[in-house]
């Protein structure tokens, strides 16, 4: 058995619900969260492809043993009735959510208005903004019913696009904006409670991202990021566990993190 650390401690018997987790930040998050805690937690992973979700099941299990118990759930946080019936459908083990993770988002093309598909537009919002409000809504009530007014933690993945936008950007810099927006007005409404609302805004992230914002075109979505050496998953992973496993009176609200060779979402030094 790992020795314990008071992060392990601060983390135990927590069921920890991550939206997006069959890749990138998600799966990354998933297994830094049961490495912390190795000996007492609970996983529920959710993310449209399930068949990558029961392969990082199984490669947890196989690393830290029986003492994190994963679930795991095929959502899209994009459908609306499909978050709707996410609680209702865990087993009782499961349902006592201790934290919300909202990591599902994505961007497809790079069109600037007014050539913009119609079909991007509606993809993007129901997934970055809509369905992240949705899952917010689904699990608070959760929360809410602890005592003190309530107690939980609720991470928000957030970016560098919404806090500056760039050309080629705008839907998916408006969809985190808007994000950003959320969040800040959810913290100040729960300041009575000990619910705590933490987001996490990274620069450049080397993730399945580019790929499909470029739509499989591999040589396009290397070259985003060429000569830049962005972070990696596991380093947004490492934030987000952090600022869960603080002592409950201690927020880490609002984290900007970029590679070092980033300064905004348009300055970046590329080494040629």
């Amino acid at each position: 058995m790992p020795p314990s650390t008071p992060m392990s401690l601060t983390l135990a018997g927590k069921t920890i619900l991550i939206t997006g987790a069959s890749s990138g930040i998600g799966r990354s998050t998933a297994f830094e969260f049961a490495r912390t805690s190795p000996t007492n937690l609970k996983l529920i992973l959710t993310a449209r492809r399930i068949d990558r979700l029961h392969e990082i099941a199984g490669q947890i299990r196989e690393e830290v043993g029986e003492g994190v118990k994963v679930c795991v759930r095929k959502m899209d946080v994009g459908r609306e009735e499909e978050v709707s019936n996410l609680v209702a459908s865990l087993s009782c083990e499961f349902r006592d959510i201790d934290v919300l993770v909202n990591n599902a988002g994505f961007m497809s093309g790079v069109e600037r208005a007014p050539d913009i598909p119609p079909s991007v537009i509606d993809s993007v919002w129901a997934t970055n903004v809509t369905g992240l409000i949705h899952m917010t809504q689904a699990v608070l009530p959760i929360f809410k019913k602890r005592e003190h007014g309530g107690r939980g933690d609720v991470i928000m993945l957030g970016s560098i696009a919404g806090r500056e936008a760039y050309a080629g950007g705008s839907v998916y810099c408006a969809s985190k904006a808007a994000v950003r927006a959320f969040t800040d007005a959810l913290r100040k409404e729960l300041v009575g409670t000990r619910i705590r609302v933490i987001s996490v805004d990274p620069g450049q992230v080397l993730t399945e991202f580019n790929d499909i914002r470029y739509r499989g075109d591999g040589e396009k979505a290397d070259a985003v990021y060429a000569g830049s050496d962005p972070l990696k998953p596991d380093d947004i992973a490492e934030i987000i566990v952090f600022a869960v496993g603080r002592r409950e009176n201690v927020v880490v609200a609002d984290t900007l993190v970029f590679p070092t060779r980033q300064a905004s979402s348009t300055h970046v030094y590329r080494k040629l």
